[in-house]
């Protein structure tokens, strides 16, 4: 299988939210991200103003993305469509939004469901560091490499 890895476009936005509301473990409709803030205008702005999100293509469809908070150190976002997990993916997107955030922090975190394939997934990968924070969601870090 083919899997492009480059930064988003402008014109990827649609296509990101087609894979955000698509999965089912942490699913949000369109609706309910708008309530958070979260809609193609703020995500256009992210993507417009830096080197924050990429995008996993096969055949120029977009089948995953991640998304990063350079100023804060977040990774904010690591979704792929159900029908390519488990095919290395994640692991490639996640790699790229760390490179990017060990650019400008020594210690990246992101927070997540502390019972999810997610935070199982974060920690193979190296993250740490656990915190709950609300509920069943937890904190993860990773320290940058010396």
């Amino acid at each position: 299988m083919n899997i492009n890895i480059r930064p988003a476009k402008l014109s990827d936005v649609e296509s990101i939210f087609t894979v955000r509301t698509s999965v089912i473990e942490n699913h949000l409709s369109h609706e309910e991200m708008r309530k958070m803030g979260i809609t193609e205008g703020t995500v256009g702005e992210m993507i417009e103003k830096g080197h924050c999100t990429w995008v996993a293509t096969k055949d120029d469809e977009v089948i995953g993305f991640s998304m990063i908070l350079t100023e804060k150190g977040c990774l904010y976002g690591l979704f792929v469509l159900p029908a390519y997990e488990g095919k290395g993916i994640g692991r490639r997107l996640t790699l790229l939004a760390e490179q990017e955030l060990f650019r400008h922090h020594d210690i990246a975190w992101l927070e997540t469901d502390g019972n999810s394939r997610a935070a199982k997934f974060y920690m193979r990968l190296g993250w740490g560091n656990k915190t709950k924070i609300d509920g069943d969601f937890i904190r993860l870090e990773k320290q940058r490499r010396t």
